[in-house]
């Protein structure tokens, strides 16, 4: 099932003279986890805002072409209404959470969509239980760290039940461990929710073997979308300064020296594998 759909989508701010995006045209399809990524001002933000309605009812310019979530035309549809569909993690939790506790900040939104009182409390402890935080409650959101917090603000989207929600480069301010705990997590959310689930990301090396399909942006284009192995081999992808995972390039070392590998590595226990395999072989022959 198609949950997002662009056509010839075009969109410019007000007041600029270029495309923040041009002619894009794609399928999002139900359950799909896939990585956006490319270098700074490439068009990434500003998809995503198209994705959520922010675009056009939030930020002015022209806007060409034709954007829908499940059906339903984007500019001809409230944000409010978008709200129930997409969900948006920003890349500064704490930005995002302004209540005196994480169980209050979870059934914001839910008391803002007028549910009855045991369904706000049936999502509210399902989200806690889904993120694993039941014991953080009853805590105030800026006493948590920054993985907790963004674990807060992922909860409070999942409790809207969103059909997709998008990951505005979550783990920017993370570091490693609790990055990977976070890409983890959304791995698991997917499994249990058939959730759509988009990430903004620079950091390749981590996310690029979770996904199963990579988008490469630059000048407001889409450049490669694919297969993580094929979308991260391409010589365009390479030239526009993209963090590519460094048994990419590694393997792209290998193959000019004429050493060619059955399978392009996304990691290193991959790379390990492959290039035992061309020792047997070479040793064979």
């Amino acid at each position: 099932m198609i949950v997002a759909r662009f056509r010839d989508f075009s969109f410019q701010y007000e007041g600029t003279s270029f495309w923040a995006l041009k002619d894009i045209s794609l399928d999002i399809r139900e359950g799909e986890m896939i990585l956006i990524t490319g270098p700074s001002g490439c068009g990434k933000s500003t998809f995503c805002r198209a994705l959520n309605g922010l675009i056009p009812h939030f930020y002015e310019g022209v806007y060409k072409g034709s954007v829908k979530i499940l059906g339903k035309e984007v500019k001809d549809t409230p944000t409010y209404e978008l709200a129930r569909y997409v969900g948006m993690v920003f890349q500064n939790p704490e930005n995002q959470l302004f209540a005196s506790t994480v169980e209050r900040e979870i059934i914001f939104g839910l008391e803002n969509l007028n549910l009855p009182q045991n369904e706000i409390k049936e999502r509210l402890n399902e989200a806690l239980r889904l993120l694993g935080i039941e014991d953080l409650r009853k805590r105030a959101p800026f006493e948590l760290s920054g993985g907790q917090q963004q674990k807060v603000a992922i909860a409070s989207i999942i409790a809207m039940r969103p059909r997709i929600l998008v990951m505005d480069e979550p783990t920017a301010n993370l570091d490693p461990v609790s990055a990977l705990e976070v890409f983890d997590l959304l791995i698991e959310l997917r499994k249990k929710l058939n959730i759509t689930i988009l990430v903004v990301e620079h950091r390749l090396e981590v996310i690029a073997p979770l996904v199963d399909r990579i988008i490469v942006m630059n000048k407001g284009r889409i450049i490669a979308d694919g297969e993580p192995r094929d979308a991260l081999s391409r010589t365009d992808v390479f030239t526009i300064g993209v963090g590519i995972p460094k048994v990419i390039v590694l393997y792209r070392k290998l193959k000019r020296q004429g050493i060619k590998l059955d399978k392009i590595p996304l990691t290193p226990d991959e790379l390990a594998v492959e290039v035992a395999k061309r020792c047997r072989k070479t040793q064979s022959t």
